[in-house]
């Protein structure tokens, strides 16, 4: 494929992927469309053979995206970076991948770092952009998309996140089906959207199985392990504990599954669990876990895609993007047991 002295060419790209020169360049050029399939193999082929555009820009200067995190200490971001970085590596710009902790001083020197290098554009990940940085990167003409936001963003800010009410829905209509009706939820930061997004999704299926919703059955944690378990041993202390439990992350559900093995339980046979994100590690959890699939890395991508276009001036027709969820059906859900009670109650009828 080496064109001259070892520079690949579009063309050459081109033809061993199969398909025209323009649809290399709408891939780079992050166009949404071109297939997934046809994306993927264009991509993996330009990361392959290492392509760079002959010009990034006109001014010369690198080509950059800056993504930003409150917090970087989850899986889910790591699936977010691969994400972003594949489209940005295809495109022949770099990512610059910060975290801010959500505090002044973090951000101030971030700002500062961002006009010394001049980047392309930024990608925040579940956060609100206040109102000082929007304005200063308005200022800079620097464009802005945020994934996952916390809250409604500014109207001129696209932003893309996943179907988080009808993941919550899905995930509880399932344990629903498994004859579960005490189902326990276990929820994110209440000033996050999705959050409210999948505790409203939980609510609106229990009510349209004709269930009261039962505020002692919910409680509140940070979508980390420790939280999961806390909140766990809460649900499990009740007088009626629950059967199932619906936690709306991945690490919290895994956090849920230690409460439940600490007290003696088995998880699916005494307690069912779902989570929601589908990391890696919950294939390899035990028992596998059920969880609904959040296309974190698919979003990652959009992300980046659409900076890009923004970059170059291009208009985004559909400001605000949510990819569909998916429920993942593993082990760590089963049937509802029947208790002594119960099976002496039926067995006299």
């Amino acid at each position: 494929m080496a064109s001259g002295r070892g520079r690949v060419t579009i063309a050459a790209i081109a033809e061993a992927a199969g398909v025209s020169v323009p649809t290399v360049s709408r891939v780079l050029n992050g166009r949404s469309d071109v297939s997934p399939n046809t994306r993927e193999l264009i991509e993996r082929l330009l990361r392959e053979h290492d392509y760079r555009p002959r010009n990034s820009r006109h001014t010369g200067r690198a080509r950059l995206v800056d993504l930003v995190f409150n917090d970087l200490d989850s899986p889910w971001a790591l699936e977010l970076i691969r994400g972003v970085e594949d489209v940005a590596h295809a495109s022949g710009v770099g990512t610059v991948v910060s975290q801010v902790h959500r505090r002044t001083t973090a951000t101030r020197q971030w700002l500062q770092n961002l006009r010394a290098r001049a980047s392309d554009g930024v990608i925040f990940v579940t956060s609100d952009v206040a109102e000082p940085v929007h304005n200063e990167l308005h200022r800079l003409k620097v464009p802005v998309v945020i994934i996952d936001p916390a809250g409604g963003a500014a109207s001129d800010v696209p932003t893309i996140g996943a179907t988080n009410w009808s993941g919550g829905r899905t995930a509880t209509d399932h344990l629903l089906s498994l004859g579960h009706r005490r189902i326990g939820f276990v929820g994110g930061p209440t000033d996050l959207l999705c959050s409210r997004a999948r505790l409203d999704g939980y609510r609106a299926a229990l009510e349209a199985a004709g269930l009261r919703v039962d505020p002692a059955l919910v409680q509140v944690g940070d979508f980390r392990h420790e939280s999961g378990f806390v909140a766990g041993c809460q649900l499990l202390e009740l007088p009626e504990p629950p059967t199932a439990v619906f936690a709306s992350s991945d690490l919290m559900a895994l956090g849920v599954c230690e409460a439940a093995r600490r007290r003696g339980l088995r998880v699916p046979e005494q307690l069912s669990v779902v989570g929601f994100d589908d990391l890696p590690e919950s294939r390899w959890a035990s028992p596998p876990l059920t969880t609904v699939r959040q296309p974190l890395a698919e979003m990652g991508a959009l992300a980046a895609r659409t900076v890009l276009r923004l970059s170059r001036g291009e208009t985004i027709e559909t400001p605000r993007v949510e990819l569909v969820t998916k429920l993942m059906v593993r082990e760590s859900t089963a049937a509802r047991a029947v208790s002594l009670a119960e099976a002496g109650g039926q067995a006299a009828d």
